[in-house]
């Protein structure tokens, strides 16, 4: 009986924890499917979460100058006004498909 260990590269790692953690599948249910062991995904997930924070922390202290944060003002602006339009449109056009035609 050997008890060779599996070595799994850092993209398969990383894949699981993140089924594991974004669409909620449970580390057992992995455990059997992929046939990798209970406290290797634990592992796997508690550091893919540990990575995550490290992210958004990074993401938070990004600092921006006056004309990045007006550039990004006037971006999202228009995106809404964009979508403002079409909301308009599709009121338009559910309004024009509901009137009950006058015979």
């Amino acid at each position: 009986m050997s008890t060779e260990k599996k070595h799994y590269d850092k993209v398969f790692r990383r894949y699981v924890a993140k089924l594991a953690v974004q669409d909620g599948r449970r580390p057992v249910d992995l455990e059997r499917e992929l046939g990798v062991s209970y406290s290797s995904l634990l592992r796997w997930i508690k550091e893919y979460k540990a990575e995550r924070r490290e992210a958004e922390k990074a993401e938070q202290k990004t600092l921006y100058t006056a004309t990045e944060y007006k550039g990004q003002v006037m971006s999202l602006e228009k995106a809404n006004r964009e979508l403002q339009e079409e909301v308009d449109i599709l009121k338009k056009a559910l309004h024009i498909f509901t009137e009950n035609p006058e015979n």
